[in-house]
């Protein structure tokens, strides 16, 4: 096994188990490893320091595996570890009312660069390290005998592939291709997702927990749902007595399917109403017709995608927030919520602050939202804290 040289006075992070070495920490390598070849990091004076997947294509250079010399990191190890991240969902797909969930969070989980959500009985999987590429076939054949899927597909489109040397692709690993229409369970609100078509995945089950909070305040309330993809808030407030649900989504696609999972679930279509509109713009337009709300959710995308994009992505979460405040009613609740993981609480609680002083409002935090379970956050890697929300009234 080829061995990787760490720079000197570089090893403190790797002694606290972070998993990322960047290609700037590295002295030297002795031979020349293929991308995503396991190897060994040791330090300038020769002193074993972990196993980690190796990429010189990308900054993060290594992708530390394990710190135990005398555990080998061989197909045993990732078996093992796909059976464990498994294994650790039980709770959540027990009681029947879910069936979908993250199954495998990459670094969280002890696997660099592995997605995998379980959609009823189907897998999709996200492949972003050459490391875990090489590894598929061993990966495979463990959901295989875990979970006897009726497939698995590849839904490896992110762009952070590139940053490996890895092309783009959705392809069928196992089984036949997923149907069209795949119906989901979560906290007994039925969903009918597009996996090979829909957004990441195919499913954000991320919000699953804050999904049920939010809807628990419904009840009677004139709500609007932004960004509402496939009405993953909306069904929930639906269901939850919600006396009218506005969604705002750009995508037809998404729209649509809105739509169908709102009959899925026989609710009553009379109480809801679909707009495909860019929200920012939408939002303007209820402000200029007087339009007012008891509940605004603002569910975004990534406005941050790395740290030098948090000043551009503040402002923006700024104005979003400004004018939502603008269209509740006195009192009313505002959820609100960032997946990037740059934007820390903290920061997001300043932005909320400078928005409802420009809005001329007070707001009240009454509640802070996270990630659920089966996205980890491993304490020596808090990268992997990436999806938070406040839930405020507004005054």
């Amino acid at each position: 096994m080829i061995d990787v040289i760490l720079k000197k006075g570089k090893e403190k992070a790797i002694h606290h188990r972070h998993p990322w070495v960047f290609s700037g920490a590295i002295e030297k390598v002795k031979g020349k490893p293929a991308n995503g070849d396991i190897v060994r990091l040791v330090n300038a004076g020769g002193e074993f320091l972990a196993y980690g997947f190796y990429n010189d294509q990308s900054r993060v250079a290594l992708r530390l595996l394990e710190w135990d010399e005398n555990v080998p990191v061989d197909e045993a190890w990732f078996r093992t570890k796909v059976g464990e991240a498994v294994a650790g969902r039980n709770d959540i797909l027990s009681n029947g009312d879910t069936n979908t969930c993250r199954l495998i969070f990459s670094e969280s989980d002890y696997l660099p660069g592995l997605i995998v959500d379980k959609y009823a009985d189907h897998l999709a999987v996200q492949v972003l390290t050459s490391g875990i590429q090489n590894m598929m076939p061993v990966i495979i054949d463990e959901l295989r005998k875990l979970l006897n899927p009726k497939s698995i597909f590849d839904k490896s489109d992110a762009s952070s592939r590139q940053h490996e040397g890895l092309d783009t692709d959705n392809v069928v690993l196992f089984g036949d291709n997923p149907p069209d229409s795949v119906a989901v369970k979560e906290n007994g609100v039925i969903y009918n997702i597009n996996i090979a078509e829909g957004q990441k995945s195919g499913f954000y089950c991320d919000q699953r927990d804050n999904r049920r909070i939010v809807a628990a305040h419904t009840k009677g309330k004139k709500v609007l749902d932004c960004f509402s993809y496939t009405g993953g808030f909306t069904l929930n407030a639906l269901a939850g007595g919600a006396a009218s649900v506005t969604s705002v989504d750009s995508s037809a696609l998404a729209i649509e399917t809105l739509k169908e999972n709102i009959s899925l679930n026989k609710l009553d279509a009379t109480r809801h109403s679909a707009i495909q509109s860019d929200v920012n713009k939408q939002l303007r337009v209820f402000k200029e017709a007087g339009e007012t709300f008891d509940i605004i959710i603002l569910d975004p995308p990534k406005y941050a995608p790395s740290r030098s994009a948090l000043e551009r992505a503040s402002r923006a979460y700024k104005d979003l927030n400004r004018i939502a405040m603008l269209l509740l009613n006195k009192g009313g609740l505002l959820a609100t919520f960032s997946c990037s993981g740059a934007m820390d609480m903290e920061t997001f609680k300043q932005v909320l602050a400078w928005a409802a002083l420009d809005a001329g409002k007070q707001v009240q935090f009454i509640g802070q939202f996270c990630q659920p379970e089966d996205h980890p956050v491993r304490s020596s890697f808090p990268e992997g804290e990436y999806l938070k929300g406040l839930f405020c009234r507004v005054f």
